[in-house]
């Protein structure tokens, strides 16, 4: 699993992820601001699934797939 997000990107999947989380405790309350656990785990581990299945790599190197 090699990493495929960049720093600015993990930044902005942070911000995003802390974001919809606390929609769940202070705007709508509504279950759907769960969801900011994608963006947090995603930018924790530096490796995003969907990114590899489209072939994007935002770490500024050219990766080598198989």
């Amino acid at each position: 699993m090699q990493s495929n997000i960049g720093t600015i990107d993990r930044i902005l999947r942070v911000i995003v992820g802390v974001v919809l989380i606390a929609l769940v405790f202070v705007g709508p309350k509504t279950a759907w601001g769960w969801i900011g656990v994608i963006p947090l785990a995603t930018a924790f581990i530096g490796f995003c699934p969907a990114y590899r299945l489209l072939g994007i790599c935002t770490t500024g190197k050219k990766s080598k797939q198989a």
